[in-house]
């Protein structure tokens, strides 16, 4: 193999690693129907999921792809994408996140 031939291949394999991860952990994720829970499909999640403040999806909190703490209370996302959109602007969200399935009577569970 030639030095231009190994370039090539090189950036071939950079980019298919990089869509990959997009698509295995990051929003790919959507279109691929990798969310447990996601609310169009009927799935929840079980024992009661709760929704992506920015999203909205249903997220099953153990499996979350992140979560972030606002006011003593813990917000789950789908995606770090998610995440990172409501720690740039929390007021815009912190009030969208709720019990899915089933609600615990205004306490949570530490």
């Amino acid at each position: 193999m030639d030095t231009e031939s190994l370039k090539s291949l090189g950036w071939f394999l950079l980019w298919g690693g990089l869509f990959f991860v997009m698509m295995r952990y990051g929003c790919g994720r959507h279109l691929m129907g990798g969310h447990s829970g996601h609310g169009g499909h009927g799935d929840a999640a079980p024992g009661g999921g709760v929704k992506d403040p920015v999203c909205g999806m249903t997220v099953d909190p153990k499996n979350a792809a992140a979560a972030a703490m606002r006011g003593g209370t813990t917000h789950y996302f789908c995606s770090t994408s998610c995440r990172d959109k409501f720690e740039q602007a929390p007021e815009q969200y912190a009030g969208a996140s709720t019990q899915v399935g089933h609600q615990h009577g205004g306490h949570h569970h530490g």
